[in-house]
C-alpha cells in the first residue's frame, strides 16, 4: 500500500526511481514518470530534490549504504565464526525482500546503467570493491592463504552475481544454490 501523498519522503521516491530504473532502464529515472507512479503532484519531487541528477546520485549513495555497509554491519554484529558469518551473508543477500526497490532486477540494473554513467560506474565500482573485500577477510578469517581468499571471495560475489541473473526469469532458489557454492569453497575444517 502506499503512504499519503502527504507523508512521501525521500526514501519512497528513491524506492520508486528504482523500480523505474529496474523495469524500464536509467531513462525512466524521470521526475513526471515517478511522481505519476507515486500518484503525486511533481512539485513533491522538488520538495526532496533540486533536480533529477540529485535523485540519482541520492539513489546511488541509498543502494551503497543499504545493500553493503547496512548488510556487513548486520552480519558483523552477530557473534560467531567466520564460517557462521558466511552463512549469515548468503542469507541476508538472498533474504531480503527488495520488492519495495524493483526487485531482485535491481542489481542488474545498476550494473546496466553504469555501463553508460561515469557516477554509477564509480559507484559500482566501490561496491564491488568494497564487497569482494569484505568476503575476502572472511575467507582469510577462515584461514584460507591470500590467493584463495582473493579466488573464493570472487567465486562466491560472481555466484550471486550470476545467480540474480538467471532468477529473473527462471525460478531459481538463490540462497539453496550459493549455500551450495560456499560449501564447496570452504573446505572442511
Amino acid at each position: 500500500m502506499r503512504k499519503p501523498r502527504s507523508t512521501l519522503t525521500s526514501t519512497d521516491w528513491i524506492q520508486a526511481a528504482f523500480r523505474a530504473l529496474a523495469a524500464d532502464g536509467p531513462n525512466a529515472i524521470r521526475a513526471e514518470a515517478i511522481a505519476r507512479d507515486l500518484k503525486v503532484s511533481k512539485g513533491s519531487f522538488y520538495w526532496h530534490f533540486k533536480d533529477v541528477a540529485a535523485l540519482k546520485q541520492q539513489m546511488l549513495s541509498h543502494w551503497k549504504d543499504k545493500a553493503t555497509e547496512a548488510i556487513i554491519s548486520y552480519v558483523e554484529a552477530a557473534s560467531g565464526p567466520p564460517r557462521e558469518k558466511l552463512k549469515r551473508l548468503i542469507e541476508v543477500s538472498t533474504g531480503t525482500d527488495t520488492s519495495a526497490y524493483g526487485g531482485v532486477q535491481v542489481e542488474a540494473a545498476i550494473r546496466d546503467w553504469a555501463r553508460y554513467d561515469d557516477i554509477a560506474r564509480a559507484v559500482l565500482k566501490s561496491v564491488d570493491q568494497r564487497r569482494i573485500a569484505y568476503v575476502e577477510g572472511l575467507f582469510s578469517d577462515c584461514g584460507y592463504e591470500p590467493p584463495d581468499c582473493r579466488s573464493n571471495a570472487l567465486a562466491l560475489y560472481g555466484g550471486l552475481i550470476g545467480l540474480e541473473a538467471l532468477s529473473v526469469h527462471s525460478p531459481i532458489d538463490r540462497h539453496a544454490e550459493l549455500a551450495k557454492l560456499l560449501k564447496a569453497l570452504l573446505a572442511p575444517e
